[in-house]
């Protein structure tokens, strides 16, 4: 049976479009400043300007103007965070009916309170044309599937649950290799402490938010972790109490938070830090050339493996573009979305982003090393949705969960942090 996103109410969306509205910046002329009449700009908004990201967007881009030569493209890139600066100046533009003519988001829950909020149009004819459901994998288009309808294209698939260490600094502490469960996990970790190594480096809060819900699938297990996401979800629960112990004592083992994810994935690329709990794009920022990322050499220098407890599931998020209603641009954002599907446009993309295709189809032969075996655990895990990267709670819940976890930071209450999480599900709309 098709498993359908349960409707949550647009409390993320409305207090989001309740900021004041700013400037875009960029050419605003029809042609994009390049004096063509002729030619249509299509806007596309994202938050793709970093190293990797940025080459993967450029190159989708030259696609998208060799196949479309009436259009030039507009690229509207927002810097900062996981998104989140881009997401304010998108609903400051939303809240103007001025929307650009696509918008990059996560797949998953964290579109529900555009789409309920009449923001988005549906891409069904996209997919029939195309005959994506027969390109995508069917768990993931159940995934991405609200009431029916689908709402964007998803361009790639990131593993928010990997293990990222460093070789050297395991086998000074003792620890043959990498753990495979919570408990070993503890365990090589205060080897690591004993070593006076940084066990776990850390991040800003959102990366905490990120460990946790690694931490709660490597407690629960896939199945009892997907059910936190239905309408059936009790969060109250022991098996949730553990999983919330286990967080705590993992954090005890933290290092010095640093400004964001990059630093704190460095530690352990510089042996500095044993182990990190990060999403699959560290891989990129690792072995890019030093202009962009660390120049290190995988098996050596650092390793990876599912985080602890979690191994046989992926826990996916995506990238992914969307068609706003009232876009300028229609036909032209039609166009782009239609390369932002293909596999062309595809493998041109995640090579460079240090991420794999949403599809099946793709040219295995272009994606090395980690991507080689993402590409197969992709194709034979069973799937989880990474809460802060908007798979599986909408933006009022997830800011919900990472207020509660800011604020077990400071007082380091389990029981005040689930209570906390208890209230946030039950204000969700589930």
């Amino acid at each position: 049976m098709r498993r359908r996103w349960i409707t949550a109410a647009a409390i993320g969306l409305a207090g989001m479009l309740a900021l004041a509205a700013c400037g875009g910046g960029g050419d605003s002329s029809g042609d994009g400043g390049q004096g063509g009449a002729a030619r249509k700009r299509v806007e596309v908004f994202s938050w793709w300007t970093g190293p990797g990201e940025a080459d993967g967007l450029k190159a989708m881009r030259q696609i998208f103007e060799r196949q479309n030569p009436n259009y030039t493209f507009f690229d509207a890139a927002v810097a900062g965070g996981s998104g989140d600066q881009a997401r304010a100046l998108l609903a400051s533009k939303l809240q103007a009916n001025q929307p650009p003519d696509t918008f990059q988001g996560h797949a998953g829950a964290e579109l529900q309170g555009y789409i309920k909020a009449g923001k988005l149009e549906p891409l069904d004819f996209l997919y029939d044309e195309l005959k994506l459901r027969e390109v995508f994998p069917e768990q993931l288009v159940e995934q991405i599937t609200v009431d029916d309808h689908i709402y964007s294209v998803p361009v790639n698939i990131h593993r928010s649950n990997v293990l990222w260490y460093n070789p050297g600094v395991l086998k000074e502490a003792g620890v043959s290799g990498p753990p495979k469960t919570i408990e070993e996990f503890i365990g090589a970790l205060e080897k690591v402490k004993q070593t006076g190594k940084i066990p776990l480096s850390i991040g800003s809060q959102w990366t905490q938010v990120h460990l946790l819900e690694s931490v709660l699938l490597g407690t629960l297990g896939t199945e009892r972790y997907n059910a936190l996401w239905t309408a059936s979800a009790d969060w109250s629960s022991s098996d949730i109490t553990k999983a919330l112990e286990n967080f705590k004592t993992i954090m005890s083992y933290a290092g010095t938070p640093q400004e964001d994810w990059q630093p704190a994935a460095k530690q352990v690329a510089d042996g500095e830090a044993a182990f990190n709990v990060m999403g699959d794009w560290v891989y990129g920022y690792f072995v890019n050339p030093p202009d962009g990322g660390l120049g290190k050499t995988a098996k050596q220098d650092f390793d990876w493996a599912p985080a602890p407890g979690t191994d046989g599931t992926f826990m996916w998020l995506s990238d992914s573009f969307t068609l706003p209603k009232g876009a300028p641009n229609r036909d032209g954002a039609i166009a782009w979305l239609k390369v932002a599907a293909s596999k062309e446009g595809q493998d041109a993309f995640n090579p460079l982003k240090g991420s794999i295709p949403a599809r099946k189809d793709a040219d295995k032969s272009l994606y090395k090393d980690y991507l080689a075996y993402s590409l197969e655990q992709w194709a034979s895990n069973r799937l989880a949705g990474s809460i802060q990267h908007g798979v599986v709670a909408n933006d009022a819940w997830r800011s919900a969960i990472n207020d509660a976890v800011g604020l077990f930071l400071q007082d380091q209450d389990v029981a005040k942090l689930q209570q906390a999480l208890v209230d946030a599900a039950k204000n969700s709309g589930q």
